[in-house]
């Protein structure tokens, strides 16, 4: 399978460009400097000599808090950037999976949110991403948007790293015990977005690890399996967060992953096995 990567720098990138050589696929793998995807000159060369089977687009500007002070280039990554993916796609017959992300829900409701349920983002970032989303799926192509959420994996910055690093230079740390969601490992995640792509799958799907937590739990077991004690975290509330985030945060992230359970395909891993595997890993880097 003739496989286009974008984001391929990013910690899912660089899992999901592994996954794909290891299957035997023919891998066109474009970090940023490699491609810029808010550039639709390049997207669309790019797509139309290659003419790959599939794209997975894993490019996106995730700074949430930076996204708050500059939406016009949130808009152009996350937003306008997936239109000329999108486009370019459909020109050439690819199926696209796009990744997105909880934040494009509220966070509101009181259960985890399942496919069909109503957006309403907080945040620039989540608007932009839900603005790609909408992209993706007006183009006409064959298209999966792929939610997932909280993620996390031996490869990148993300919050495992962040808590170990804390852990290893603070007798105490303090996590907010107020925002809930799941946990998700790159390990896992890479392969069934390969999975989603071969089976071309199309419409939203929320795709996470199994099992949800708080923030400060999650901090907790990462400090669990340093070998750590845990009581070393405490929970704080997000009011109590100092400084406080520019963007906000949903109090719910909690996806369910109904479509892909309705379509027979297995539930990634409880959450706390590749959690495991990461730290060991790092520890041992």
């Amino acid at each position: 399978m003739r496989v286009l990567i974008t984001g391929a720098g990013g910690q899912l990138g660089i899992d999901l460009v592994a996954v794909c050589n290891v299957a035997g696929d023919e891998v066109h793998a474009f970090d940023r400097a490699g491609l810029d995807v808010a550039d639709r000159s390049q997207v669309f060369e790019a797509i139309a000599s290659i003419e790959p089977e599939i794209v997975v687009n894993c490019a996106a500007w995730t700074a949430v808090d930076a996204c708050e002070s500059d939406p016009a280039r949130a808009q152009a990554t996350n937003g306008m950037a997936v239109r000329w993916i999108a486009e370019a796609c459909h020109r050439s017959y690819a199926h696209l999976v796009q990744v997105s992300t909880d934040y494009v829900f509220d966070g509101t409701l009181d259960r985890p949110y399942v496919e069909t349920d109503a957006t309403n983002p907080q945040s620039e970032y989540g608007r932009s991403k839900l603005f790609g989303e909408q992209e993706a799926l007006m183009s006409g192509s064959g298209v999966a948007v792929v939610r997932t959420s909280w993620v996390c994996g031996p490869n990148g910055a993300n919050m495992v790293k962040t808590v170990m690093r804390l852990a290893s230079e603070r007798p105490q740390l303090s996590f907010v015990a107020d925002q809930v969601g799941n946990p998700t490992f790159t390990q896992d995640l890479a392969p069934l977005l390969r999975t989603i792509a071969v089976d071309r799958v199309r419409g939203v799907v929320h795709a996470t690890n199994q099992e949800s937590c708080s923030w400060h739990q999650f901090a907790q077991a990462v400090v669990a399996a340093m070998g750590k004690d845990p009581a070393m975290v405490l929970p704080i509330t997000t009011a109590e967060l100092q400084p406080p985030r520019p963007a906000p945060r949903p109090a719910n992230s909690v996806l369910d992953n109904a479509v892909l359970r309705a379509s027979g395909y297995p539930p990634m891993r409880n959450f706390h096995e590749p959690l495991a595997e990461t730290v060991a890993a790092l520890l041992a880097t």
